[in-house]
């Protein structure tokens, strides 16, 4: 498996391994000390500060019922170290939009292969739900608060609803998307952007550049 080298922490580095006959991609971030992150990820979700961030693609079909070990040994074969945030999906990484807008970039990778809306009659069942997924990375180059990296998630999911249904996509998503925001280190003397809401300024620059990139990738062939 590849390392991926040192990167601005804007823009992912690719790396790839190979497993089960596979070759399978995936996308790592690694990012300034400090930085804070807002994630669903399926290992190191939550709110907090975070080292790295990794995409991982796996196996369609994927069936393993350990995902979070899955992606920390994922994770350490890239050469990651100390706490990050890992997501994956069995879309084609290679095959990842991106969007900036005004200091904002927005990494996506789009399967839409499991279709549906948010809100259905269908049950939910328990353990993790399959890696098909709309995966969307965001990194913000100024620090936010807690309730902003909060609300800095719904703007990126409301972006990413609103450019499915603007690309024919008849669905909110997939049953497994994820979401990180990565926010900027705190900066001294300075607080921290307390909102993030579509019409906030740097909620506004991540909702177009969300929207941009998934557009993208749903429009793709």
């Amino acid at each position: 498996m590849t390392s991926p080298p040192a990167a601005p922490p804007s823009r992912p580095v690719r790396g790839v391994r190979q497993e089960d006959g596979h070759r399978l991609p995936h996308l790592a971030w690694r990012l300034a000390p400090g930085s804070r992150v807002c994630s669903s990820a399926v290992l190191g979700g939550g709110l907090g500060e975070r080292d790295w961030v990794l995409n991982a693609q796996v196996p369609p079909g994927y069936r393993r019922t350990d995902p979070a070990a899955h992606l920390a040994g994922i994770a350490a074969g890239a050469g990651l170290r100390g706490t990050g945030a890992a997501l994956m999906t069995a879309a084609d990484v290679d095959a990842f939009t991106e969007a900036w807008d005004e200091g904002v970039r927005a990494v996506v990778t789009t399967g839409l292969g499991v279709r549906t809306w948010a809100a259905s009659p269908v049950a939910g069942r328990i353990g993790p739900p399959a890696a098909g997924t709309v995966n969307i990375v965001v990194t913000v180059p100024v620090p936010l608060g807690d309730g902003a990296l909060v609300n800095a998630v719904a703007t990126a999911t409301e972006a990413k609803v609103q450019a499915l249904l603007d690309a024919g996509a008849a669905c909110s998503g997939t049953p497994s998307d994820a979401v990180c925001v990565v926010a900027g280190p705190a900066v001294p003397g300075r607080a921290p952007e307390p909102f993030a809401g579509p019409r906030s300024r740097w909620g506004a620059r991540l909702a177009r550049a969300v929207h941009t990139a998934v557009l993208a990738g749903a429009a793709a062939p």
